[in-house]
């Protein structure tokens, strides 16, 4: 059999589209890109276009039917629009580990869990009680989180002398705090509860399962029926952004068709000799279009989503939510020293403290196990990294401080960040280069 004749055609856009596909594949170059995205916010931020760079976010942004109007801010559309992909996806990642990844086995899955708890009261009982009752304190909840894209860019810098063990657990335990910061929002920064809209995503949620049971997979069908649960959400006092966690622990993991049945259609396909049936033979072109879609359905819709949203997830969503928070001008800011230092704390020492703290006692209490490639120290080092808060502290403060509060906030996140990237990174380092011969 001519092998060339085996695979797709090839055009000449192809040239670009499979390298670019590749870089996309690699997810480190995610928190690359966020850097980048990052600096420029802070450079535009102090320079004379400073005061036009921040403008551009507040500017409104909507629609108007007749009497209707929905209008935004850019940064709003940004922060509870765009944002509610980037938590779809992370629900997405969670529920794929926890059903067909490694995260199937509860011991397993109980480590990172426990250390996510741990990740997220630990830092928020230091923040309290570094800034006490002073301004900011209802700003508990931005200290609770890791991101993702940060760490992970860490780790491939030291490349194959991580072993995948502590990978998994940084990755999960970043997975976990992010659901769990986005219910944080959803509960203690909402507003006042909107019942009739409350009861609108309720009925949205109802009818994206019932679908679901009937059989219906246009993706389209789910994005207009998730489209009005977010404006429900939106409307309801609970952040619109709870919208992307539910509906993504509500994707199945399981393809609708099978391997079996999948050869049995290529067969079917195969069969054929060669010549131009798919043009004049209707039952050919039958064969022909049910072989498309069973490759297509062959992956379950968690993986096909994952593989069609990540990389805009990653290199758009995330780079956009940067230079719409990251801008922190620093010669006209004012800032509360106290704050700052809270902030800083509770990442740089609550946040691997109550890491690793939690996953000591989900170990002695033998509700998870720890991994024989992942010693102590490894685990010690690398909860280093979970200082790096920026994403999710960025889009929590937001939420949580006066505007007044918000550069003394952000100066806070981007040190805490610098300060645990470089701590984990020179930990893993020293203890890596000691491991290896």
């Amino acid at each position: 059999m001519n092998e060339s004749l085996a695979r797709l055609p090839r055009e000449p856009a192809d040239r670009l589209t499979r390298p670019f596909m590749r870089f996309l594949r690699i997810e480190a170059m995610a928190g690359v890109v966020l850097l980048l995205s990052t600096l420029l916010a802070l450079l535009l931020a102090n320079t004379a276009w400073s005061a036009s760079f921040l403008a551009l976010w507040d500017m409104p942004a909507g629609v108007r039917l007749g009497e209707v109007e929905l209008s935004r801010s850019l940064q709003h559309w940004i922060n509870d629009g765009l944002m509610t992909l980037f938590f779809f996806v992370i629900a997405l990642e969670l529920k794929r580990e926890l059903v067909l990844g490694e995260l199937r086995n509860p011991r397993v899955a109980a480590l990172p869990l426990a250390a996510a708890f741990g990740g997220m009261l630990i830092p928020a009982g230091v923040f309290l009680l570094v800034v006490g009752s002073g301004p900011g304190a209802n700003g508990w909840g931005t200290v609770m989180s890791t991101d993702t894209a940060f760490v992970i860019g860490c780790l491939a810098i030291l490349g194959a002398r991580i072993p995948e063990g502590l990978r998994l657990f940084l990755l999960s335990l970043a997975i976990f705090d992010d659901v769990g910061a986005i219910l944080v929002v959803a509960i203690g920064y909402g507003d006042t509860l909107n019942w009739a809209a409350l009861g609108a995503a309720g009925i949205g949620l109802a009818v994206v399962a019932a679908i679901s049971r009937l059989g219906v997979r246009n993706i389209l069908v789910y994005f207009a029926v998730g489209g009005g649960i977010w404006l429900a959400f939106d409307a309801s006092g609970i952040h619109a952004t709870i919208t992307g966690v539910i509906l993504g622990l509500m994707t199945p993991a399981r393809s609708w068709v099978s391997d079996t049945r999948l050869h049995a259609i290529l067969d079917r396909v195969v069969a054929y000799p060669p010549g131009d049936h798919w043009s004049g033979d209707a039952a050919a072109r039958s064969d022909l279009h049910r072989a498309g879609v069973a490759t297509r359905e062959a992956l379950s819709p968690i993986e096909r989503l994952e593989i069609a949203l990540h990389p805009w997830v990653a290199f758009a969503v995330m780079p956009l939510f940067a230079l719409a928070n990251a801008g922190v001008p620093m010669a006209a800011a004012t800032f509360d020293v106290a704050l700052t230092t809270a902030i800083v704390a509770a990442f740089v020492v609550g946040k691997p403290a109550g890491v690793v703290l939690f996953s000591v006692l989900a170990v002695k209490l033998r509700l998870g196990v720890r991994p024989d490639e992942l010693s102590w120290g490894l685990l010690a080092a690398g909860s280093l990294l979970t200082g790096i808060g920026f994403t999710m502290a960025l889009f929590i403060a937001e939420l949580a401080f006066e505007p007044m509060l918000l550069d003394s906030v952000k100066l806070g996140i981007l040190g805490a960040s610098i300060i645990s990237a470089a701590a984990g990174f020179l930990a893993l380092s020293w203890l890596t280069s000691r491991r290896t011969p």
